[in-house]
């Protein structure tokens, strides 16, 4: 547990916070929770489905980007449910998700995910859809249990080989930081507890709730409808969503760089869409070099199968969901034409 301890506070990702005067830590939700809670080994996670469950047809499952909860698939959840079963679901810590184990791998978030899909009996195989951050994760989901997904949207999805700033301004690719660490193993028991994460932890979160909530709802999250505003800021006003660290996060994008170039289409011929941004969110002096090589990145992980398409989202910036939630939609409702059943 000291170990446990000294990670938390050596890897602790930085804080996203909520604005206390609205909401504060350890208040119940401001609206009953839709979908339920599942126990996977020791600790629960939320998942809420929608949507009829149709012979044949995979489950869409929906995974949010970081700092994110299920209610930022809000606009496209409704729509995939017309056709299709469809889940969002809260990763450890977030929204109505208890603690999970730490540290917060790809690899862990991936097995959560499967085991709660599991436990909680929704139909196999699986279409997965993942925004920014959550590309990870589906994407080693998809490298961990190939035979159940049949289909992946990526939506703005993180980048194989992104830019990091180190302490000293220098901006860097994550592939110039691998060390070759082992990836921690996943953990099947042990979720954390509030009273293991070292108290300047909790104090830096603590600190930062007030400050960072006055961003919480910037545009386009103002999209949002009104109860899926409330709970983005219900749940950053408590601690377990920010007990997200992964100091293995360098070593796992090398690991998923190796699996992607194993060959020239890894993954076959499984329907893909990828979406890249149409319009930039960076202003800085590199930005147009930054959004080549955020388009030449997104291209190469369309090419990883025969069939995987690479298209832009004209009128949105990083939050295609919410800016042009019909396109997700749509690019769902292809995939899932695409599939055989």
């Amino acid at each position: 547990m000291t170990r446990i301890r000294h990670v938390i506070a050596s890897a602790f990702i930085a804080v996203i916070s909520a604005e206390s005067a609205l909401t504060q830590e350890g208040s119940p939700s401001p609206i009953p929770m839709s979908g339920k809670l599942v126990d996977i080994g020791g600790w629960k996670l939320h998942l809420d489905c929608t949507g009829t469950t149709r012979v044949g047809q995979p489950t869409v499952v929906l995974e949010a980007g970081a700092g994110d909860i299920s209610v930022e698939w809000s606009l496209v959840q409704p729509g995939i449910a017309r056709f299709a079963r469809v889940c969002s679901y809260d990763r450890a810590g977030a929204g109505w998700s208890e603690l999970g184990p730490y540290p917060r791998t790809f690899h862990q978030i991936a097995y959560e995910l499967h085991t709660l899909l599991e436990k909680a009996g929704e139909q196999k195989p699986y279409l997965m859809v993942a925004h920014s951050f959550g590309g990870w994760p589906v994407r080693t989901f998809q490298i961990e249990y190939p035979a159940d997904v049949v289909g992946m949207v990526l939506v703005e999805a993180g980048q194989d080989d992104p830019l990091r700033m180190l302490g000293d301004g220098k901006v860097v690719h994550a592939s110039d930081l691998v060390r070759g660490t082992p990836i921690p193993p996943v953990k099947t028991s042990g979720a954390l507890r509030v009273e293991d994460i070292p108290p300047n932890t909790i104090n830096a979160i603590r600190s930062g709730m007030a400050e960072s909530a006055r961003h919480a709802l910037e545009p386009p999250r103002d999209k949002l409808p009104p109860d899926a505003q409330k709970v983005r800021l219900w749940s950053f006003s408590q601690i377990g969503i920010y007990v997200n660290g992964n100091p293995a996060e360098i070593e796992e994008l090398a690991w998923l760089r190796t699996e992607r170039k194993k060959s020239e289409h890894p993954l076959g011929s499984l329907p893909l869409i990828v979406y890249t941004r149409g319009k930039s969110e960076d202003d800085g002096p590199d930005s147009k070099a930054n959004e080549a090589d955020r388009f030449k990145q997104h291209e190469a992980v369309a090419q990883m199968s025969t069939r995987g398409q690479h298209l832009v989202a004209a009128k949105s910036g990083h939050h295609i969901q919410i800016e042009e939630p019909e396109l997700v939609v749509a690019a769902v409702r292809e995939v899932l034409g695409a599939i055989k059943p």
